[in-house]
């Protein structure tokens, strides 16, 4: 499937001109880096309901049988192998350019960073699996010291401080956002004069009201995804189309003076 050109061009001379961008991240962009993202057709609860579970607080903290599913999954997650691809280098050009303001990811596998975003300019509002987190006492570590323990034989291992449970330092269903994070992705949202919101369904809120905020705050809107979102009603423009190659077409390039004009 191959994005219309004259999308394309317009998304163009809308990021051209823009000096706020804000972008905002779902797991589309990831899948094309080999993450299966949760709910489409091939996504890992589609394909196993079951495993939602280990992303469910009340589950996972309440049954070790859970625990040691998600140990497992995460030992296995193809994230570890996943390295950014072009749509995520596309999104570091604009950082590049001077015209990022932020970048608010629903994504926990660091791949923006790991592509040379700036960290300062990344907002993680569920987290990262690249760390862990005691329940207990809330001490916080590489990932890659628990899942040793597990390649170790442990199948549910705890805090070593403690003896509180571990589990990724990731939102799970249930548990509380960080109240700071959610202000900040929503304050970047009001000062946005193009926010651009790329493979996401925009149906988890409060992330997708970072849409309309910005719309009422007077930005334009585009949005990247592969099947219609909740908020496409409010976009300036909607792109169908593999998410990398729009991305490049779009964000990869320097804008002629013709069409950074206003």
């Amino acid at each position: 499937m191959q994005a219309p050109q004259a999308l394309v061009d317009d998304a163009r001379r809308r990021v051209d001109r823009a000096r706020r961008i804000v972008v905002l991240t779902g797991a589309g962009i990831s899948t094309e880096s080999g993450i299966p993202d949760f709910r489409g057709p091939r996504g890992v609860w589609t394909k196993n309901p079951a495993a939602e579970k280990q992303s469910t607080i009340q589950h996972y903290l309440a049954d070790v049988e859970v625990r040691k599913a998600a140990w497992r999954s995460r030992v296995d997650s193809p994230a570890w192998s996943a390295e950014p691809n072009v749509g995520h280098r596309a999104l570091v050009a604009l950082e590049r350019r001077g015209t990022l303001h932020a970048l608010v990811t629903q994504n926990i596998d660091e791949l923006h960073q790991r592509a040379g975003q700036s960290a300062a300019l990344v907002v993680e509002v569920h987290g990262s699996m690249r760390r862990v987190m005691c329940w207990q006492c809330g001490r916080r570590a590489p990932m890659d010291e628990a899942l040793a323990r597990v390649r170790a034989g442990e199948d549910d291992p705890h805090c070593l401080d403690c003896g509180g449970i571990l589990k990724s330092d990731t939102i799970s269903f249930g548990q509380a956002l960080v109240p700071e994070v959610i202000d900040r992705a929503m304050a970047a949202a009001a000062a946005a004069d193009l926010l651009l919101a790329v493979g996401t369904t925009l149906q988890v809120q409060p992330v997708a009201s970072m849409v309309p905020i910005a719309a009422r705050a007077g930005a334009e809107i585009i949005i990247v995804n592969d099947q219609d979102t909740a908020l496409d009603e409010l976009a300036d423009v909607v792109i169908r189309a593999p998410i990398g190659a729009v991305l490049t077409a779009i964000c990869g390039g320097v804008a002629s003076a013709q069409d950074s004009s206003r």
